[in-house]
């Protein structure tokens, strides 16, 4: 269900995640990945109205030994062509597997 990125922002909110879920899926392999779209409770901000704000939750073991910078920044690169078509904002999440597990115990 991978859309061609011209009509990003004319897909519905569900084939969007779909579209960020499959691009992270393949860049970065997480053993948990969701993606929440937080569009309606940034009503009014620049870039809202198109429903481009999402939280990422993400699960990887590339993350292991990397700062939370360096994290990040492996999620944008793997959403670097959505983030120029009309992704506004993420807010990330990103754990290894380990430190995932420990929220938990």
């Amino acid at each position: 269900m991978t859309h061609h990125l011209g009509d990003f922002m004319s897909a519905s909110a569900a084939d969007k995640i779909a579209h960020l879920e499959a691009r992270l899926n393949t860049a970065l392999a997480p053993v948990s990945l969701h993606i929440e779209d937080d569009s309606a409770a940034h009503a009014g901000h620049a870039g809202a109205a198109s429903g481009s704000h999402y939280t990422v939750t993400i699960v990887s073991a590339q993350f292991a030994g990397k700062p939370r910078v360096a994290r990040h920044r492996l999620v944008y690169d793997a959403l670097a062509e959505e983030m120029r078509r009309g992704v506004h904002a993420l807010a990330i999440k990103a754990y290894t597997p380990e430190e995932f597990s420990q929220q938990f115990e």
